[in-house]
């Protein structure tokens, strides 16, 4: 079963520096129909004016993933961690048993365009930690494992049974993905335009699939793709 998240449909909110979309519930945005999937509680689609920023705030008990699509993004936070992202650059931070952090757009002149993913923990009080991964020289027409439960294949290690992907594709790329049993999948069209087991999406589209066995992707132009495989 597929059941398609078009980008018309998520919520929305412009504060001038900072431009969303929610693909689930989020702050002012309240749809309890779209809480989440499986563990996945968060797609943020965030456009960050230039100087413009989150101030030092706390979190815990939460994965936190942020994938810059263009621009750069400068990250603080209470670890002693302090770097600027770029694009295909990922940046990890368990938040644990708590943690704080910062995120402004360096820039005078260019907005920031990323994707802020939040991952609910298999359990509460991890240690805080942070990584980065990127893919930024990746090969395109495949899929790269950015993050999973036992770090495996280099990805970086998270506190949860998930399994995250991005895919590189050129128009006319075609891969595929096999879901083992009782594993779910969450795809989200970050910039582009893919087929998806015969489903037209367009970037902020997504899908969420159960009880299927594979999903292939097709590539019908340039475009980046979010694979979740969660149990």
């Amino acid at each position: 079963m597929m059941t398609i998240r078009r980008s018309d449909e998520r919520g929305h909110a412009n504060h001038g520096w900072l431009d969303s979309h929610f693909t689930f519930s989020f702050a002012d945005y309240h749809d309890p129909a779209h809480m989440g999937f499986r563990s996945l509680r968060v797609i943020n689609d965030d456009k960050v004016a230039p100087g413009g920023g989150f101030g030092m705030h706390p979190h815990r008990d939460m994965e936190i993933i942020t994938y810059i699509l263009s621009g750069a993004l400068e990250h603080k936070d209470s670890m002693g961690n302090g770097r600027i992202i770029r694009p295909g650059e990922v940046q990890y931070m368990a938040a644990g048993t708590g943690v704080q952090h910062s995120e402004f757009n360096p820039s005078e002149k260019e907005a920031v365009h990323l994707l802020q993913i939040w991952i609910v923990p298999d359990h509460k009080g991890a240690k805080p930690r942070y990584e980065e991964k990127s893919i930024a020289k990746a090969k395109t027409g495949a899929l790269h494992l950015i993050a999973s439960k036992t770090g495996r294949d280099g990805s970086i290690a998270i506190n949860q049974d998930a399994d995250f992907y991005v895919g590189k594709l050129a128009s006319g790329d075609k891969v595929a993905h096999e879901l083992r049993p009782h594993r779910h999948a969450w795809v989200h069209v970050a910039k582009g335009d893919v087929t998806v087991n015969g489903q037209r999406l367009q970037s902020g589209d997504a899908a969420a699939l159960s009880d299927e066995t594979s999903l292939s992707l097709t590539a019908n132009a340039d475009s980046q793709v979010l694979l979740f495989d969660l149990n």
